[in-house]
Order: C-alpha cells, then sequence, then structure tokens
C-alpha cells in the first residue's frame, strides 16, 4: 500500500479550505467591513475550486508518485499561487496588519515548500524504497514543519483577535472578533489540520 485515498482526500479538503481566504484586491486600505465582506464572499468561490481536488481525490486507490505530483502542481496551480498572488494586493485594516502578514507570510513560505516537494516527488520510485525515501526526505520534513506553523496560527487566531478587543480594536464592529474568526478559521481549514503535522505522509 502506498499513500491512500484517504490521506489525499483529506489533503484536497484541507486544501479546499484554506484556500477560502481570498479577496479581490485593491490599492486602498480596507476597513474592517470590507475585509470582512471580500474574506466571507469570496470563500464560496474558491471553495468550488478545492471541491474539485476533493472529488478528484475520491476516485484514487493507492496513490502513485505521479498521482501525487500531479495534485500538488495543480493545487499550486490552480489554488495556491493565484490565491497568493490576491491577497498580496489586499491592504488590510490597521487592527489585521500584523495577522495579515503572517497569515500570508506563511501561505508563502507554504507555496515554496509545496512546489519543492513537488519536485521531490517527481523522482520518487513507485517501490516500498522509493516511498520510505520520500517519507524521510528533507523536503517532506519541511513540508510538515511548515504544516505545524499554520496549525499554530490556527490555535492562536482567536487568541489574538481576543487581544485586539481588549485594547479597543474593535470597539465599532463588536460583532467582528467572533464572526471573523469564525471564518478565517473554516477558511483556513483550521478543523482539518492533522493532531500531528510530523506524521503526515508518514510511510509505512
Amino acid at each position: 500500500m502506498r499513500l491512500t485515498t484517504q490521506t489525499l482526500f483529506c489533503s484536497a479538503l484541507l486544501l479546499a479550505l484554506s484556500s477560502g481566504l481570498v479577496a479581490c484586491g485593491s490599492d486602498d486600505q480596507l476597513s474592517l467591513n470590507e475585509y470582512m465582506d471580500r474574506i466571507d464572499s469570496a470563500a464560496t468561490v474558491a471553495g468550488e475550486r478545492g471541491e474539485e481536488l476533493v472529488a478528484d481525490a475520491v476516485g484514487i486507490g493507492d496513490v502513485t508518485p505521479v498521482q501525487l505530483q500531479s495534485f500538488l502542481a495543480r493545487s499550486l496551480d490552480d489554488l495556491r499561487i493565484p490565491l497568493q498572488e490576491t491577497v498580496d494586493e489586499l491592504t488590510p485594516p490597521d487592527q489585521l496588519a500584523d495577522l495579515h502578514e503572517r497569515l500570508w507570510g506563511w501561505h508563502a513560505d507554504l507555496i515554496a515548500v509545496e512546489t519543492t516537494l513537488a519536485s521531490r516527488v517527481g523522482d520518487t520510485e513507485d517501490t516500498d524504497a522509493g516511498w520510505t525515501a520520500l517519507s524521510d526526505s528533507p523536503e517532506m520534513e519541511a513540508y510538515r514543519a511548515t504544516l505545524a506553523e499554520g496549525k499554530e496560527l490556527c490555535d492562536g487566531f482567536q487568541a489574538e483577535l481576543d487581544a485586539i478587543t481588549a485594547v479597543g480594536g474593535f470597539a465599532d464592529v463588536p460583532w467582528m472578533p467572533g464572526e471573523l474568526g469564525g471564518v478565517v478559521e473554516t477558511a483556513l481549514g483550521c478543523q482539518w489540520f492533522p493532531d500531528r503535522p510530523a506524521d503526515i505522509y508518514r510511510y509505512p
């Protein structure tokens, strides 16, 4: 057995949800309401693209290196890279500038790591030895470490919103922390992050 459909399906679902935070770009700084509206309305569009990946992954049995490389390449070309290009054009409200920078800085790092991993997967033989070498490779370890960073962002996101609230950052929009926290955590796919990112794609 290699990577199973279930493993790829979970990765696709994480990707679908984490790609929901796309928004239309602007040179002007967005208000809190505008920022929230852009995130909320665009999540549906990006989610549809991710659902296509999920649907394709469901039909796969044991995953071959060629299929895994194709999946990673498609996730990058269809979702992550266009998403990052769009988000890079956003100017968030001051209250969220630091969170926005760290979140999308992490996403940019993930793109670089996944690009390198996709290239490494292309050199993998569909054998026990090949999958073991991939599992133990520096490229895979970097991928797991980056996922762990993303999980930490998810775990600490609501606490950071609460801290902004405590200093009056959302005084004019008291509903914002709860709504934004829910939308962003869903968009990031926080509920789909593995409990132990260090074990993802671990072989055997």
